[in-house]
């Protein structure tokens, strides 16, 4: 490919320059550091307005670092076109390996271009209290072009590629609202009595430091909830009465400690007062029509045989009701 006049390579200017060994090597690490460097100014100017023209910091910060990495790749160029790099011998090599290279890059491809759809997307942003489908919680630390990065509430770190990403049922505890309902079921007993159970209930999550204790229904698309703590009948179960408590808390982070707190104090309230959670009974009822064993014993085999009977028979009663095990039982001892 012709060049402009002019325009020649500008270490064929000098032939004592092209002479030296690893000069063409040189010129264009160079380039790249003076790449960087020239990278490194532009992002300092031009982040702080970036921020402002994009309200989310992902897509703030993947602008930033298509500039940077735009602007390293045309000081790399610059430097291959310095030292006579002919860009045509890279198309025909470009060409020829383009089946492997495919093959090689297509994942990466497929994480780039979820990457983008994320982005678009928005079903999340960094910052943002997520759960992942396998139960993992933690935030959003980080979203580039190829992975979204999540610090967990364990203290590590969870790198998922965004193909996986997408993929993957994410629950997020951070959008518009971080306020989460959560539910508690108590079952009391029908001797006791049910409206104080609530009431007792109700007044237990409230003490709650870290549970809503009223103010203006929340707001949840079309649906209005109570914000104070609700408790209701919830069905009448074999064993008890089912009370189902809902309450809202003010931070995700904090659920298993604030429903364990409330367990708490659900169950120290429902104590003093005597009302007593229910939970199921067995009776066994043992009379002269359960059921008849039959036991055999003899002693020795010179001795008169000595027999001692006794019958258990197992079954049900039908107008007692009563239930047992059927079957008879014997059992012989010998010397």
């Amino acid at each position: 490919m012709a060049q402009p006049a002019g325009a020649a390579p500008i270490v064929e200017w000098s032939s004592w320059l092209a002479a030296i060994p690893g000069v063409r090597l040189l010129v264009v690490v160079l380039s790249v550091a003076a790449g960087a460097l020239l990278a490194r100014v532009i992002v300092r100017v031009i982040g702080r307005p970036v921020a402002r023209r994009f309200s989310r910091q992902s897509v703030a910060q993947t602008v930033v670092r298509g500039v940077r990495v735009g602007t390293i790749t045309a000081s790399f160029l610059t430097g291959l076109w310095v030292v006579g790099f002919q860009f045509t011998d890279l198309l025909i090599g470009t060409a020829v390996l383009s089946a492997v290279v495919g093959i090689i890059l297509a994942p990466l491809v497929g994480n780039f271009i979820n990457g983008v759809f994320i982005l678009a997307d928005q079903p999340f942003e960094i910052g943002d209290m997520v759960e992942l489908d396998d139960g993992t919680q933690g935030f959003i630390e980080d979203i580039t072009i190829r992975y979204t990065k999540i610090f967990t509430l364990d203290n590590t770190f969870l790198v998922v590629p965004n193909g996986t990403m997408r993929e993957r049922d994410v629950i997020n505890y951070s959008a518009e609202d971080e306020r989460t309902r959560r539910s508690i079921d108590v079952l009391v007993t029908y001797e006791c009595d049910v409206t104080e159970a609530r009431r007792l209930i109700e007044r237990a999550a409230r003490d709650c430091e870290a549970v809503i204790d009223g103010g203006p229904d929340i707001r949840i698309g079309v649906a209005r909830y109570t914000a104070s703590p609700d408790c209701r009948i919830h069905e009448f179960g074999d064993d008890g009465v089912l009370l189902r408590l809902r309450y809202w808390v003010k931070k995700p982070y904090k659920l298993g400690k604030v429903q364990s707190d409330v367990n708490i104090r659900i169950r120290e309230r429902l104590a003093d007062t005597g009302i007593e959670m229910a939970y199921p009974h067995r009776h066994l009822v043992f009379d002269d029509t359960s059921g008849v064993a039959e036991v055999g014993v003899r002693e020795g085999a010179s001795e008169p045989d000595t027999t001692a009977d006794v019958r258990v028979e197992t079954g049900s009663d039908p107008d007692s009701g009563s239930e047992s095990n059927a079957g008879p039982m014997e059992g012989e001892e010998r010397p």
